[in-house]
C-alpha cells in the first residue's frame, strides 16, 4: 500500500517506560503521526532488574513477567490509538521489540531473550504483531544487535555528508553512514550510555535519571577512576560487537569502584558521564573516516552535560539532535521497530550483516496474526 500505518514498541535497558510510535510510511518517507510513553510500574522495573542477572526461581518469574509485560505493551498500544484517534483496523501491524532480559552474543551458544508475549499483544489489541526480531539474525551468525542501523540508513543517509547516528539509551550505539553509497554501513555498541549513571543516581538520590546531567556537572571528573573504567576488554574488541546491562551493570561498577572508596558520589557521577563521552569519542575516532556530523537520539540527548563533553572531545564534528530533522529523539527506536515490522510483513530483509556480523541479510521476526 502507498500509505501504511504501523505501530512500533520499544522498552530499552534504561527502563524509562514503553515507547510507542504510530508511523505512516509513504513510499520513501516515514512520518510519526503520534507517540506516547507508558511508564513501567516500580514492581515491573524491579522484576526486570532482578531477572537481568542470574537469580533463583527464574523460569516461573520469567513466564509471569512475560505475560505482565505483554499486557503492558498492549495497554501502550491502546493508549496510543486513543490518543491518535485512529481505528485498529487502520493499523497493518505492530512491531514489538520487547524487553531485553539477557543478551549473550559471545557465549558458546550465542543467544538473546526479549520478553512481552506477542500472543498477548495480538490478542488484546486485535492487531497483527511482529516480535522476536533479534534471534533470526543470530541464527545467521550475527550478534542480533544493533538492528536499528538499517532504519538509520533509510532515513539519514545522504551523499553529501559522512554521518554518525548516535543512540544514547541505556547502552550507546553508533551507526556509520558513509556519503559514498559504495561503502557499507557499519555500526556497533560503544558501551554504557545512561545505564550506570541512572543506577548511581537511583542509589544515592532516589531519582530514575540525572536531569540534564546537573548532578554530574556538580562533580569533578576523577581521571584515575575514569582510566579504571576505560580499562575493560570490551573496548579492545573490534566490531561487530554488542553488549548490554547483563555486562555493564551495578556489579561491574562496584568492582571498578573498589579501589576508590573515598570518591564523592557526585564525582563518581561526573566520571561516569565522562566515561560515556570518552568511549563514544574513541569509537568515532577509531572507526569513522572523516565523520562530518553526529545525529543524536535516545534519552541521553537530554543530558546537556554529556553533550557538552562530546562537543569538547569531538570539536571538528557537527553534533545535532535528530529533532533538527523533524524526528523526535525519544521515539527513533520505536519508529525503527515499526519499520522493521513493515519489512517483515512485506517479506523484506531487516538486518545489516556489516553491523551485526551475520552471514547474510534475512527477514527478521515472527508474525502473530490478529
Amino acid at each position: 500500500m502507498a500509505d501504511d500505518l504501523y505501530i512500533g514498541l520499544m522498552s530499552g535497558t534504561s527502563l524509562d517506560g514503553i515507547d510507542a510510535a504510530l508511523v505512516r510510511f509513504e513510499k520513501e518517507r516515514s512520518t510519526v503521526i503520534e507517540s506516547a510513553c507508558l511508564p513501567l510500574s516500580s514492581n515491573l522495573k524491579d522484576e526486570i532488574r532482578s531477572l537481568i542477572n542470574p537469580t533463583t526461581n527464574e523460569i516461573n518469574r520469567l513466564m509471569t513477567l512475560d505475560i505482565q509485560l505483554g499486557k503492558s505493551f498492549a495497554e501502550a498500544v491502546q493508549q496510543l490509538i486513543n490518543k491518535a484517534k485512529v481505528q485498529k483496523q487502520d493499523i497493518v501491524a505492530i512491531g514489538s521489540h520487547g524487553q531485553t532480559i539477557r543478551h549473550l552474543p559471545t557465549a558458546e551458544h550465542a543467544t538473546t531473550l526479549q520478553i512481552a508475549d506477542p500472543n498477548i499483544i495480538a490478542e488484546l489489541t486485535g492487531i497483527t504483531t511482529v516480535a522476536d526480531f533479534r534471534r533470526r539474525d543470530m541464527a545467521a551468525g550475527g550478534q542480533g544487535a544493533p538492528l536499528v542501523p538499517a532504519f538509520h540508513e533509510k532515513i539519514f543517509r545522504n551523499t553529501k555528508k559522512n554521518r554518525v547516528i548516535l543512540n544514547l539509551g541505556g547502552i550507546a550505539n553508533i551507526t556509520l553512514l558513509p556519503a559514498d553509497k559504495n561503502k557499507a554501513v557499519t555500526g556497533f555498541d560503544t558501551g554504557p550510555a545512561n545505564t550506570l549513571m541512572n543506577h548511581w543516581i537511583q542509589q544515592h538520590q532516589n531519582k530514575s535519571y540525572d536531569d540534564s546531567g546537573e548532578w554530574a556537572a556538580s562533580g569533578t571528573i576523577n581521571k584515575d577512576f575514569l582510566k579504571q573504567l576505560l580499562n575493560d576488554n570490551y573496548f579492545k574488541l573490534t566490531p561487530p560487537k554488542s553488549t548490554g546491562t547483563e555486562y555493564f551493570n551495578p556489579a561491574w561498577l562496584t568492582k571498578k569502584l573498589s579501589a576508590f572508596p573515598f570518591l564523592a558520589a557526585e564525582d563518581v557521577q561526573a566520571s561516569l558521564c565522562a566515561f560515556t563521552a570518552t568511549t563514544i569519542k574513541d569509537a568515532v575516532n577509531q572507526h569513522t573516516n572523516g565523520a562530518e556530523e553526529i545525529i543524536v537520539c535516545g534519552g541521553g540527548v537530554h543530558n546537556d552535560f554529556l553533550l557538552r563533553q562530546l562537543k569538547q572531545l569531538l570539536p571538528s564534528i557537527e553534533i545535532n539532535s535528530s529533532e533538527k530533522y523533524g524526528l523526535d529523539p525519544d521515539y527513533i527506536e520505536a519508529t525503527a521497530f515499526a519499520w522493521l515490522a513493515k519489512q517483515t510483513i512485506e517479506h523484506k530483509v531487516g538486518n545489516l550483516p556489516g553491523v551485526t556480523g551475520a552471514s547474510r541479510s534475512v527477514v527478521l521476526g515472527g508474525v502473530y496474526y490478529s
